[in-house]
């Protein structure tokens, strides 16, 4: 079965922070234990006081990132991250989600939201498929 994006897809971020920003079943930002490391050497402090102060665990005990006073991203500063080289894997595979690379999940959650699709270099099918994968793994690790 052939996949829609088997000839590539134009992407690139238009810097909208409109990724960011809650939304339905998309609200929180999970962070993987290799995520909170990265971050916590970003801000040069231990994983744990990171965790403490930065996370939350959900109902089902993944940890995810706190919300800002906004109930957006708390790193989102403007339309830009604060964090942004070392954002988590979820922000780092956006817009390859595994769930959303079907046509129709993919015109409904991401080209009608997202201003960057269309725009840009064209994402071979090797390249998408391995930002699915970084995402499946980063899910498993939760």
């Amino acid at each position: 079965m052939s996949k829609f994006w088997e000839k590539g897809i134009q992407f690139e971020c238009q810097g909208s922070g409109k990724c960011c920003v809650s939304r339905s079943g998309y609200g929180y930002v999970y962070v993987t234990k290799e995520d909170r490391k990265k971050l916590a050497e970003h801000f040069k402090i231990k994983n744990a006081d990171f965790t403490k102060k930065f996370c939350l665990k959900s109902d089902e005990g993944f940890f995810h990132l706190k919300d800002g006073e906004d109930g957006n991203c708390g790193f989102l500063n403007g339309k830009r991250c604060s964090v942004y080289e070392a954002r988590p894997t979820q922000c780092r595979t956006w817009p390859f989600w595994p769930e959303v690379m079907n046509a129709k999940s993919w015109s409904k959650d991401v080209a009608a939201f997202c201003p960057g699709v269309g725009k840009g270099r064209v994402w071979k099918k090797e390249e998408i498929e391995e930002q699915v994968q970084l995402q499946l793994k980063a899910d498993k690790s939760l």
